[in-house]
């Protein structure tokens, strides 16, 4: 077997324990200060890291878009066992949608020229799950989504895709890009010794010129045009027993649609 080189997309997030904050102006969520790595991504590095081994050898290499030269998130990762990464950190992309996204991170990875790229499913504070799909047809790549389990033999990737039904068998050739799903590995905790060595990684910073793309072309059309309270949660209807009470729980759950 061949050496791996594996990219996982990565995204960088406000930490969820903290409330999160709008910015005024813009009503997007402030990305302000230290971030962490998504937790769906860690089951991306994990398999990547677990796809090389089996291999033999070869690497992982992360790319992620975040503001003010954020790399807390990328850290973690590298301290996971990831080998380097690329971050792409420009004022312009602030407040960019799931396309131009998708356009920036296609670029870096192209740049990286990876056997494969993996990814989560969806971020944990966007929830589009439109980027992967939207990055593999940007570099032509087939596209494996809800990635269970993964392989690689002989150069053909084999997954096991979830679905409501049950799973999928697919099998497609190299280069593709896949995105797995939450558990499909159980991500293993940075040791001492790899948050040490997380520290003299290498990380190429990159902005929107460095990758050959037009800042104007890239254009965010994202706009968020109102922000409301939700609506608060009724209280629900209360059955008293009466000898009946079964009677009235059947015909509310009637009413639902239910039964």
């Amino acid at each position: 077997m061949r050496a791996m080189h594996v990219v996982v997309c990565v995204k960088q997030i406000p930490d969820p324990a903290t409330p999160g904050e709008l910015d005024p102006t813009t009503k997007t969520l402030k990305r302000e200060g230290k971030l962490i790595l998504d937790e769906s991504d860690a089951y991306g590095v994990e398999m990547a890291l677990q796809l090389v081994d089996a291999a033999g050898g070869g690497e992982v290499t992360l790319v992620s878009m975040a503001p003010n030269s954020e790399v807390s998130g990328l850290r973690t990762a590298l301290a996971m066992g990831a080998a380097k990464a690329i971050l792409v950190s420009d004022d312009s992309l602030a407040g960019a949608d799931a396309l131009t996204t998708a356009k920036v991170l296609a670029a870096a990875i192209k740049r990286a020229e990876p056997d494969l790229v993996m990814a989560a499913t969806e971020s944990t504070d966007g929830y589009t799950g439109t980027v992967p799909e939207q990055i593999a047809e940007l570099l032509g790549l087939p596209s494996v989504t809800f990635a269970s389990h993964v392989e690689v033999r002989d150069g053909t990737l084999s997954v096991r895709r979830q679905t409501e039904a049950g799973y999928d068998e697919v099998e497609c050739p190299l280069p593709a890009l896949v995105s797995v799903t939450a558990g499909v590995v159980e991500p293993r905790y940075p040791s001492f010794k790899g948050i040490m060595a997380a520290k003299s990684k290498p990380v190429e910073e990159l902005t929107v010129a460095d990758l050959g793309l037009d800042a104007g072309q890239l254009d965010p059309r994202q706009e968020i045009v109102e922000v409301a309270p939700a609506e608060e949660r009724k209280a629900g209807e209360i059955i008293h027993d009466e000898g009946d009470a079964h009677l009235k729980v059947v015909e509310y759950l009637e009413k639902l649609k239910v039964l």
